[in-house]
């Protein structure tokens, strides 16, 4: 089977839990014996620090349809320029310089790119439309998020193909927009739905949400988690020699950075944990680096600054050592996640989990046994959750071995891969 799986770029400057799931996963196809490429959208694909996919073009280059969107003038620049704007340099210029993954002042582009031929991005879809056609001609074209829905009816149309979309995350965009653009651009994804022939929720959390936010008929709807190859980890036991609690995830307010740290203050209070490290990575972008001033400054007045620790590389050789030197993995996001690639990853690695009763949260760790939930999300549930655990090093190491042997029976993304290729089969027999 031949599948697209097209996905947005990104500046590398953090932990991208769907850039490694959309790559994981084409990986995992190949290893099936499916012919799956990964087309990026905005920016180049940086995987662990490296470019991927240097022989296929950007599609809808960030420079370019930035520009359009803004200045009307660019909308009928000469081909030289936008073939200028969209070069590889250029674009990783770019990449380097996008400091913000802000949903607010980028409202209007977010309509534009939904309304797909009616927007301003009209010569980008007929370009990728007939790539897809001339060059590709695939099975099946699969979406990373529902931000991208706008192109589905020209392909569907135009190449002839089944369209099947990922649902993660896309409530963390659309909810930060102004409000008078909430249910605009909720409205307009919902008309954009009869366009899809099948949506992938990475949670039955998720799918909830997206199908009452979305009006998404049941019959579209299927779960499917994320899952990593176990190969790929090392198990070991929690690190106690110290004891150290970590953090994976792009180190911002939103991602509940500050709960952490106000929960590590606590537990420095506890003469039983005099030792405890704190231990952060997964990046940054510039609009969180005040935010990350202003903890470190918080932790400096505790007088335990030097007990914490950011890692500022986060490949996944890094990783390894990373999960190897903490004993319990914490991201505890303000309002839940629609999954969290950070969870599966830690836990292959026999780093079990202390995340607060939001989003998936209780689904994936109630799925692997892996780890423990506090409610409400909170420094003094967590430091409350994170004490108890700590001081038993039995449950500690039960949850790691448990943990992992779940990733290995239940969360191996060739397992999870199988049943995605069960939802194309299905789509192609249906469209055809």
């Amino acid at each position: 089977m031949k599948i697209v799986n097209i996905v947005p770029g990104f500046g590398g400057t953090f932990y991208c839990g769907n850039c490694l799931r959309d790559s994981a996963y084409v990986n995992s196809l190949r290893e099936l014996g499916h012919d799956a490429i990964t087309l990026p959208m905005y920016l180049p694909l940086t995987i662990d620090g490296k470019k991927t996919n240097e022989d296929l073009p950007v599609f809808y280059g960030a420079v370019n349809i930035y520009l359009k969107q803004q200045f009307p003038l660019f909308r009928h620049m000469p081909g030289w320029m936008e073939h200028f704007f969209d070069s590889k340099p250029m674009l990783r210029f770019a990449a380097k310089k996008s400091g913000s993954t802000r949903a607010h002042g980028l409202e209007e582009l977010t309509e534009s790119m939904l309304l797909g031929q009616q927007g301003n991005q009209e010569h980008e879809l007929g370009r990728l439309v007939d790539f897809l056609k001339y060059r590709e001609k695939p099975d099946v074209v699969h979406f990373s998020n529902a931000l991208l829905l706008g192109m589905a009816k020209q392909i569907r149309e135009e190449v002839k193909v089944p369209v099947v979309c990922s649902l993660q995350d896309e409530d963390v965009w659309v909810d930060a927009m102004e409000p008078a653009w909430r249910g605009k651009i909720w409205k307009l994804m919902a008309d954009k739905c009869r366009d899809v022939d099948a949506f992938i929720a990475v949670s039955a959390w998720f799918a909830s949400v997206m199908q009452e936010k979305m009006a998404i008929p049941p019959e579209k709807m299927h779960v499917v988690h994320i899952g990593v190859k176990p190969g790929n980890y090392t198990w070991s036991a929690p690190a106690d020699a110290p004891q150290s609690i970590g953090y994976l995830s792009r180190i911002c307010e939103e991602n509940g950075f500050e709960i952490l740290v106000d929960a590590f203050i606590l537990l420095k209070r506890d003469p039983r944990f005099e030792e405890l490290k704190l231990k952060a990575t997964g990046g940054m972008t510039g609009d969180d680096k005040p935010f990350i001033h202003r903890q470190l400054k918080k932790l400096e007045q505790q007088g335990i600054g030097q007990d914490f620790e950011i890692i500022e590389n986060f490949t996944t050789e890094d990783l390894a050592g990373f999960f190897k030197s903490v004993s319990v993995l914490s991201v505890p996001v303000l309002k839940g996640e629609a999954y969290g690639l950070y969870q599966v990853e830690a836990l292959a690695s026999g780093v079990p989990l202390i995340q607060p009763e939001l989003g998936a949260f209780p689904e994936v760790i109630r799925a692997t046994g892996g780890g423990r939930l506090y409610h409400p999300n909170t420094p003094e549930a967590l430091s409350s959750k994170l004490a108890e655990v700590l001081s038993d090093p039995a449950t500690l190491e039960q949850m790691s071995r448990t943990g992992r042997k779940s990733i290995e029976d239940h969360f191996d993304c060739r397992i999870l891969s199988k049943k995605m290729v069960e939802v194309y089969e299905k789509t192609i027999k249906e469209h055809s």
